[in-house]
């Protein structure tokens, strides 16, 4: 049996949990299983190398930022190599060249194209511990490029997929997936299967247990993740296709607080204006989320949407500069909001579910600033400094507690 393990920065941070995720791998080999194993860089080495970055360079390129960040995941592979090797066990580490990994050319945010498992498969069978650097991959150019934050567990489901592993476990400082975040809601209920839409819609809207393109992946190549904790000893959450949770009217809550606003205001109403804003968006590479137009006054209207924080400033320069092109007569950008979300596939079949969740903000009275919906979610953007009485509100109202809660 082959089995890809995937351990976030936290599991790793210190050289006590370097030791114990060391034990959990070995616990595996002695049941004569073939073990790969993923690291992400050590608790916040990742946010120290981009400080540092920013402190000689304002404005680092993304190459030479590639470069520094890959540097992490080096580090975690080799002390484990190492750690393993003192407790006399057979372990080797591998970058993104030695697999190979190869990705687009995109610096910091590369997608993953193809996997190279000649190298993986000769270490495996001369009865090593493969130790994978997580999060990086190598363009055409043979330049180092990132997956992005969170790019680790994607890194895991790909080599799954390549290998044909009988299992990919996916280790985090929580237990599973929960029906909502559980610092925010105490009572929130560990879920013993999701399926990969629901699982892809709570990713994408600010659960931060897995990586949105992890399970893209994973859907696509039919990969089974299991999600556990690197801390606690437990039954995890398994994120396959076809889950009980389908049979659910709503499966979780999540909230993004990586959210900003960006309004354009008195826009001309004439065709073709719409498209040449998200066009000169897109053409930088920036996401938008939630999009709501309001016709305005005097043949003209206004396009409020958002965007992750940290691409808020770009995104506001880039139509502030083209303001006049565009004839609006302001630009406005907020970092005040948060985004909370609703997903459930059954949410479909079941008509009011929109209804239920406004009048539980109504209850908490959280103003909703705007609304985005699918077939299995409904978004709202509200003030960041009510999402977690947001999420408890609607949290409560689906009763996705706890059943021993007693309510």
């Amino acid at each position: 049996m082959l089995i890809v393990k995937k351990y976030g920065g936290s599991s790793v941070a210190t050289p006590e949990r370097v030791r114990n995720v060391a034990s959990q791998i070995i616990e595996d080999v002695e049941k004569g299983y073939q073990i790969v194993v993923v690291l992400s860089a050590q608790g916040k080495t990742t946010d120290e190398l981009v400080a540092r970055a920013y402190e000689m360079n304002p404005k680092p390129s993304r190459r030479e930022l590639d470069m520094l960040l890959s540097t992490g995941e080096q580090q975690s592979v080799a002390l484990m190599a190492m750690t393993l090797q003192a407790m006399g066990y057979q372990a080797v580490s591998l970058n993104a060249f030695q697999v190979p990994m190869h990705t687009n050319k995109t610096y910091g945010s590369a997608r993953l194209e193809a996997i190279g498992t000649d190298r993986l498969q000769a270490e495996l069978d001369c009865g090593n511990i493969v130790l994978v650097t997580g999060f990086q991959g190598v363009n055409r150019y043979e330049d180092i490029t990132t997956l992005g934050r969170g790019g680790s567990d994607t890194t895991a489901v790909a080599l799954a997929a390549a290998l044909q592993a009988d299992r990919c476990q996916i280790y985090t400082d929580v237990e599973g997936v929960y029906t909502a975040d559980p610092r925010y809601v105490k009572d929130a209920r560990k879920l013993e299967e999701i399926g990969y839409d629901e699982m892809l819609e709570l990713a994408s809207t600010g659960a931060k247990v897995l990586h949105n393109r992890c399970v893209e992946m994973a859907k696509k190549y039919n990969v089974q993740i299991e999600v556990l904790s690197s801390m606690v000893k437990a039954p995890g959450t398994l994120v396959k296709e076809d889950s009980l949770v389908e049979r659910m009217m709503v499966s979780g809550v999540a909230a993004d607080k990586n959210v900003a606003r960006i309004s354009v205001i008195g826009i001309p109403d004439l065709p073709g204006k719409a498209f040449a804003l998200f066009n000169l968006l897109s053409q930088q590479g920036i996401n938008v989320d939630i999009i709501l137009q309001s016709i305005g006054r005097e043949d003209r209207k206004d396009i409020s949407f958002t965007v992750a924080e940290e691409n808020a400033e770009e995104a506001y320069e880039i139509v502030k500069k083209h303001q006049q092109a565009l004839g609006a007569e302001e630009v406005t950008c907020t970092k005040d909001v948060a985004k909370v979300s609703l997903v459930g596939a059954g949410m479909i079949s079941n008509p009011g579910v929109a209804t239920q969740m406004f009048e539980a903000l109504y209850s908490a009275q959280v103003n909703i600033r705007m609304i985005s919906t699918s077939e299995i979610k409904i978004s709202v953007l509200v003030d960041k400094d009510q999402v977690e009485d947001a999420v408890r509100a609607v949290h409560h109202q689906f009763r996705l507690y706890k059943k021993e809660s007693g309510r």
